[in-house]
């Protein structure tokens, strides 16, 4: 029964990805168990190879366990059932990168004396629980910004082969700056593109200092700049990512960085 449910959970998830934008979906174990056998696990596998599932961006993992058991050892539980999943998404070809949560969240209490069709109850609290984020882009700052969202900042452009940052673009950083004060709690990895350059090369060199390392150090500008306005450095990450996301438009549109949100 444990197993048919599962593979009808997966089966309305799949079939409802292209029409979601965020998707949130359990799968569920038996009583004491962490772990899902060979036979449960196949739906998942084939969701997570699906042409569909590129489109997901973030995902987040909440794992849960009935009311039985104290605090502590359900708490430790719920971790290794969460611990459990990311290990087969990663182990299925999924960034890490790309699951920002992972998170036990012990026991749900339950009242035994009022609540109806217990068994039923107990059953759907072990769980854990898979959000999936669909990338959105933006080309300014949003006003409600959420895990997964990329941004796109057109006005803050370099000129060839350098990372420094113009006037304009300090402009528009400063701009960005307030509006990150004004989210305390979201943290973001800042991501720096080139263009222009050969696909055997992993990046372009950058002529302030002659290392092929041009995108990085655009990347880590602008996280020097966001740090000196006072956006504490524990929020934000850089990387670079050379030419691999052209955006197939002029070349100055390559010369560019992006904020990918992570975490509120």
């Amino acid at each position: 029964m444990m197993k048919r449910s599962l593979q009808i959970v997966l089966l309305l998830f799949f079939s409802s990805l292209v029409a979601q934008i965020n998707t949130a979906q359990s799968v569920y174990f038996e009583f004491d168990k962490f772990t899902l056998n060979k036979n449960d696990l196949s739906p998942i596998i084939t969701l997570i190879n699906s042409p569909n599932f590129s489109q997901f961006e973030a995902i987040q993992l909440y794992g849960y366990c009935d009311d039985r058991g104290s605090e502590a050892y359900n708490d430790k539980l719920s971790k290794r059932r969460v611990d459990f999943i990311q290990k087969l998404l990663i182990s299925n070809g999924i960034s890490q990168n790309k699951i920002f949560i992972c998170e036990g969240r012990g026991k749900v209490n339950l009242d035994i004396d009022t609540t109806k069709n217990l068994k039923e109850v107990r059953d759907k609290n072990r769980r854990v629980d898979l959000i999936f984020i669909k990338k959105s882009t933006y080309t300014s700052f949003p006003e409600n910004p959420k895990v997964g969202d990329n941004i796109i900042l057109n006005q803050v452009l370099f000129e060839m082969g350098s990372s420094e940052l113009s006037l304009t673009a300090k402009k528009e950083l400063d701009r960005i700056a307030v509006l990150l004060q004004k989210h305390k709690n979201l943290r973001f990895e800042i991501k720096g593109h080139v263009c222009c350059t050969s696909n055997k090369y992993k990046d372009a060199i950058d002529k302030e200092d002659q290392v092929r390392n041009l995108s990085e150090n655009r990347a880590k500008n602008v996280f020097l700049y966001f740090r000196s306005k006072g956006i504490s450095p524990y929020r934000m990450s850089f990387k670079g990512y050379g030419n691999l996301f052209p955006l197939g438009k002029e070349d100055a549109q390559d010369r560019r960085v992006e904020l990918y949100i992570t975490k509120l």
